[in-house]
């Protein structure tokens, strides 16, 4: 996608482009970050993607929808944990990334979407996934990786599982304009729904998820119904081309890095989008 589309912003966005030229103020580093569009096939709507509503008290991207997501844990580069699927450094080729962080984000990847949703993509074996993650123990050990008292490897290890990067396929790379106070250096992954397993409301970052068309999301946003941030507009709105989850998995995707560019055009504050955000996106 080439970058040739703005979002206009307030006006107070100004003084902070201006303050970055001018180099009194410096950008924010961008922490590693992974998010997963979990995907399935419902019977009468077709191919849906699993939403949740940040709480309007985070302080980054409050009331939007998203996909489930979060930073890297360095601990998430444990080297001994089981793995099924392409190595490291097959994800690291397609993400431009080295092996180490290549490994982070995978991991990252299956941790966040299992905190914050219960999905779990891992297995007794290589070829198998755990069927279901209700009941008081796998609570138990979503909460211990959330306070950090247990490492995603560690988790994995006590249950004998293995991690199956196989179910994931990389999709995309964002990274958030410097103009915002916290950034993030964001890979995303497209994943199926796995069977037997059930996406609960279970983040306390969210006050609530749904299961939605593509198409249907992008509209909502372009209404300006649901808050979302152009990374989101933009692979909902590619999303919108497939009709099934097996058809998203086998689409061929070279990775591009997106950073979207805060700009002042004709004295006004722009973001500056890739061609098919914008065109989701409501004016201020």
């Amino acid at each position: 996608m080439s970058i040739v589309h703005g979002l206009k912003l307030p006006a107070s966005f100004r003084d902070r482009i201006e303050d970055l030229r001018a180099g009194r103020a410096e950008p924010a580093p961008a922490r590693h970050a992974a998010t997963v569009v979990v995907l399935r096939d419902h019977e009468r709507h077709g191919l849906q993607a699993f939403m949740l509503r940040r709480v309007r008290s985070m302080a980054f991207a409050p009331g939007a929808y998203v996909f489930p997501g979060g930073s890297v844990d360095p601990r998430d580069g444990e080297a001994a944990l089981a793995w099924s699927g392409p190595p490291p450094a097959e994800w690291g080729a397609a993400f431009k990334a080295d092996e180490t962080l290549a490994r982070e984000l995978v991991c990252a990847a299956v941790r966040e979407t299992f905190e914050e949703t219960l999905v779990l993509l891992a297995g007794p074996t290589g070829e198998t996934v755990v069927d279901d993650t209700r009941g008081d123990e796998w609570e138990a050990d979503r909460q211990a990786l959330l306070d950090r008292s247990q490492s995603f490897g560690g988790f994995l290890d006590r249950r004998g599982l293995v991690l199956r990067a196989d179910l994931l396929r990389p999709w995309a790379h964002w990274i958030t304009p410097v103009i915002e106070p916290k950034r993030y250096d964001t890979r995303f992954f497209v994943a199926a729904m796995p069977a037997g397993q059930r996406a609960r409301d279970v983040s306390t970052e969210a006050d609530q998820v749904a299961w939605v068309r593509p198409a249907e999301a992008a509209e909502r946003a372009e209404k300006g119904e649901w808050m979302m941030l152009p990374p989101t507009i933009a692979t909902l709105a590619e999303l919108a081309e497939f009709d099934t989850v097996a058809d998203v998995l086998a689409a061929p995707r070279e990775i591009v890095v997106h950073e979207p560019i805060a700009e002042i055009i004709d004295g006004e504050a722009y973001l500056v989008l890739p061609d098919g955000a914008e065109r989701h996106y409501p004016q201020p």
